[in-house]
């Protein structure tokens, strides 16, 4: 007989196989014609121009890994969960489990609110609005000669 721990790991090896398989059939099933617009760096339609390797404002990378800590601290609530609702437990116990597990998750997410307000305090969430660059033309076409054109083509 398999433990309730078991028949998770027999889903989680039946969802992977799962995914292979229909990974592999469409891998079968699909068209293969590779051209050179399709191996292309992008198929939007637009030539790339210029280098990929442009720089990102690091903001995106501290609000990314901001998000990610606070998900991954969450998801540790969820064993406290399990705890907290096992009944049989807290009746025989007199309570306290289900008194302490209550203290313990309260404290863990004051932690949480601690670090968010340390964060939110430093201004790590703070975005940096970039200022917007007009455009300048540097042509050889006088200036008149463009107020002419919008003047011959205003509606």
């Amino acid at each position: 007989m398999l433990s309730h721990f078991g028949i998770i790991l027999l889903f989680i090896l039946a969802a992977f196989a799962f995914i292979g398989i229909v990974l592999f059939v469409a891998r079968l099933l699909r068209p293969h014609r590779p051209n050179v617009e399709k191996n292309s760096t992008y198929e939007s339609g637009e030539e790339p121009l210029g280098n990929a390797n442009v720089q990102f404002n690091i903001r995106f990378y501290v609000v990314a890994l901001v998000f990610v800590l606070f998900d991954v601290e969450l998801v540790f609530l969820f064993p406290w969960a399990t705890v907290f609702g096992q009944e049989r437990l807290i009746r025989e116990t007199g309570g306290f489990w289900g008194w302490f597990a209550l203290t313990e998750a309260i404290l863990f997410v004051g932690v949480l609110a601690l670090g968010l307000a340390y964060v939110w305090a430093k201004g790590y969430l703070d975005w940096v609005k970039p200022q917007p660059k007009l455009p300048t033309v540097d042509s050889k076409v006088p200036a008149t000669l463009y107020g002419a054109v919008n003047e011959r083509y205003k509606r």
